[in-house]
């Protein structure tokens, strides 16, 4: 994917883009419209898909774009604030401001909209923010779909004013007002030909697993702000990474990460959640068994083995051979 004036290909390259909007649109939550500094077209985009953006503060962070995909020259992200975070929203939300310039990485999808006739999507808080552009595909595409949609009051909901044009297709559920969602009742009756896409915090995503137990495979599909919790690595002592292009050989300790151990003989991945969530990182794996330990593969993709994420993941074998 090329853009004139700027150095963007195959969504992994980093640009700029600079803050033409920033509107609070419920409580702790707010927009931002971006746009490229000298008014160009930006990347094409798929729903579901994020940017990272790259602070003055030097932290990187992960933002679903919530816009319009066929505006070529506006991305719009949600940013909700965390008091309790590592000051990226606060950041945000205190101190960016209409005119300052981010660094931008991607965009990249790990939650892509899938083709079908009928959709249920389920978004707890800013985990709307995916959901949007999905419910304008699914409209554009004709195909049925319904939302839940929940959050602590009715005031942290961002994008009510939006989702009230699709009448009763959308159900709101505040928890101060309904309590927790009613996620059975919303799902009823397991449908081999309806996806459920579930968006949303830990618990959220945990209770939708159970769910959808008796669904189709891999008919839930869920983006994560947070990463799963993850049992012991399979081996606890240390193995070797072999980097096939550069010709090196690296040794990772038990208590050292793989992206870690690179950094520290000089082989810089780009990275930015380290924690297994946003795909930054991505490597292709070329030998070897890895040991995912990421929020993000299928179990399909899992057991093909032939990618891994250095931020978390590990090994299974003695040794990997990755395309580094």
């Amino acid at each position: 994917m090329e853009q004139v004036g700027a150095r963007w290909r195959s969504g992994t390259d980093r640009a700029q883009v600079q803050v033409h909007d920033k509107v609070r649109v419920a409580d702790g939550v707010v927009t931002l419209t971006l746009a490229a500094p000298d008014g160009g077209r930006l990347p094409d985009w798929t729903p579901g898909a994020h940017v990272d953006l790259t602070l003055d503060n030097g932290l990187t962070r992960q933002y679903s774009l919530c816009g319009d995909r066929w505006d070529a020259y506006s991305y719009r992200v949600g940013v909700l604030l965390e008091p309790a975070g590592r000051g990226g929203s606060s950041y945000v939300h205190e101190q960016l401001a209409p005119g300052h310039v981010v660094g931008l990485g991607g965009p990249r999808n790990h939650f892509p909209l899938v083709p079908a006739g009928s959709y249920l999507f389920v978004a707890g808080g800013i985990g709307i923010t995916p959901i949007l552009p999905m419910i304008a595909q699914a409209d554009l595409l004709g195909a049925e779909w319904r939302l839940l949609y929940g959050g602590r009051t009715r005031g942290s909901m961002a994008f009510l004013d939006e989702l009230s044009a699709h009448g009763d297709r959308v159900q709101v559920r505040p928890q101060d007002e309904h309590g927790l969602l009613d996620l059975a009742g919303f799902l009823g009756h397991p449908r081999p030909d309806t996806p459920v896409y579930a968006c949303g915090p830990g618990p959220l995503l945990t209770a939708m697993e159970r769910a959808c137990a008796g669904w189709p495979a891999r008919a839930l599909r869920t983006e994560r702000f947070v990463a799963a919790e993850q049992g012991a690595p399979v081996r606890a002592g240390a193995f070797d990474v072999e980097l096939r292009r550069s010709g090196r050989t690296v040794t990772v300790a038990p208590d050292t990460s793989v992206l870690e151990a690179l950094s520290a003989v000089g082989v810089e991945v780009l990275s930015s959640c380290r924690q297994g969530t946003c795909g930054t990182c991505e490597t292709t794996v070329l030998a070897g068994v890895p040991d995912h330990r990421d929020s993000l593969l299928d179990d399909d993709e899992r057991a093909a083995g032939d990618c891994m994420y250095p931020c978390v993941s590990r090994s299974c074998s003695d040794r990997l051979v990755l395309d580094l």
